[in-house]
């Protein structure tokens, strides 16, 4: 007993000493520290201190949509995931050099060696805000073609993981998005049967490398990824093994439906509505993707839900039930492509205005617009559905909301929601 009381005497004094000396300032308060916080620790902060919110900046939105980086209000964000990184030869590469690296704005200078384009903008926006961490997003919708490729061998990941390593230190990110629209199949190239266990390898290699990276820089990048929300995006992957390797895994809970059907249906919605005669409706919903998800083996705690700051619309719709679940003729001319509008354009342009009414409704929980005169029906998100979105997230214990995108809401309606919900 004497020995033990000896050693716990010693104990207590030794814990008081380097308490002392870390509050004189003699250790840094770093000194016991392990090393780089791995994905799972680094969720659990997060979720500890509060929801995330996710946005999507995409590169295209610094052309026609005029809506720059410095526009953009880092204030209500913690992570912005910049789009798209492309997959070329097996590597990350630039997206858009003129728009990525190349642009000039003011302040920028065009001396060689110059910093411009989005990626400075970026490094700008840090600046201001130093809490916001940035992630370079790669491939989409357009760029995913290379994926398959990338994730066929050890030695062509390796060779992608150490190109997305150079990427981000080259150019300041604090971590990497990987946009795989699909494995397997879906996108605009099919994939193979075997991505659904190379894309496992593919992110088990990143985390690896990002982690090793992370040592040498003193800090720990981020890795994640946007999901699809359909139940055959987790039969083509495995998830609960994808997750353990991820900080978060961002699901595109939208694009449930669109133009590409005859029929009006809802873009979003968080319930499935008994009355939608669509066959898979108890499926293509919010909560229904979420669910597919941690029954897979996601932790609640690594979800991030996806919130759409756009609408999409059909035109030559029966007008029974308000041009809800009817068949249609096509679809409209939308704010800068064909179905789609964003939400700034709805707001200013569509919602109880021009002869477009609101609706909503209240199973989906989502609102809607129809224009008798044209036939024109519209799904869409408003802060209504958003606060319902943002109650159902905190309820499942999920890590926060992620936005697509913040060139569709230049009033900061919905993103002011978004933060003063999960703030």
């Amino acid at each position: 007993m004497k020995s033990k009381k000896n050693k716990a005497r010693f104990g207590k004094r030794l814990a008081v000493a380097l308490i002392m000396l870390l509050l004189i300032g003699i250790l840094p308060a770093g000194a016991f520290a392990g090393s780089a916080p791995t994905a799972k620790s680094q969720a659990a902060t997060s979720a500890a201190s509060g929801k995330n919110v996710v946005a999507y900046y995409p590169s295209w939105a610094t052309y026609d949509r005029n809506f720059q980086v410095m526009d953009i209000d880092a204030s209500k964000i913690t992570y912005l995931n910049y789009a798209f990184a492309n997959v070329v030869n097996g590597e990350v590469t630039v997206g858009d050099t003129y728009a990525d690296t190349d642009k000039f704005f003011p302040g920028d200078c065009w001396d060689a060696g110059c910093k411009r384009g989005n990626f400075n903008q970026l490094t700008k926006l840090k600046q201001k805000y130093p809490n916001l961490k940035t992630i370079i997003s790669v491939g989409g919708w357009t760029w995913s073609g290379g994926f398959s490729d990338a994730a066929l061998t050890d030695a062509s990941r390796t060779k992608f993981a150490d190109s997305a390593v150079r990427f981000i230190r080259t150019w300041g990110f604090d971590g990497v998005d990987i946009d795989w629209e699909y494995p397997v199949s879906g996108g605009l190239q099919n994939g193979r049967p075997e991505d659904k266990q190379n894309f496992t390898l593919l992110i088990q290699k990143l985390r690896e490398k990002l982690d090793a990276a992370g040592q040498q820089d003193g800090k720990h990048y981020l890795l994640t990824i946007a999901a699809g929300a359909s139940p055959s995006y987790l039969q083509n992957t495995e998830m609960g093994k994808v997750a353990s390797y991820l900080d978060y895994v961002n699901i595109m809970t939208y694009d449930f439906h669109g133009g590409w059907e005859q029929r009006s249906n809802h873009n979003a919605p968080l319930y499935a509505d008994p009355a939608d005669p669509f066959p898979d409706k108890s499926t293509f919903n919010v909560s229904a993707a979420v669910d597919g998800f941690i029954r897979a083996g996601v932790p609640a705690s690594k979800i991030v839900l996806g919130l759409p700051f756009y609408g999409r619309g059909w035109t030559g719709c029966n007008s029974a039930g308000n041009g809800q679940y009817q068949t249609c003729t096509g679809t409209p001319q939308g704010t800068w492509e064909s179905g789609i509008f964003d939400f700034s354009d709805l707001e200013a342009n569509y919602i109880n205005k021009n002869g477009y009414t609101r609706y909503w409704n209240d199973v989906a929980k989502v609102p809607y617009l129809f224009n008798p005169s044209n036939g024109t029906f519209i799904s869409y998100d408003d802060a209504e559905s958003i606060g319902y979105k943002t109650s159902y997230l905190k309820s499942k214990g999920l890590a926060g909301a992620m936005i697509w995108d913040l060139s569709s809401d230049r009033n900061k309606t919905l993103l002011t929601k978004v933060y003063n919900d999960l703030q």
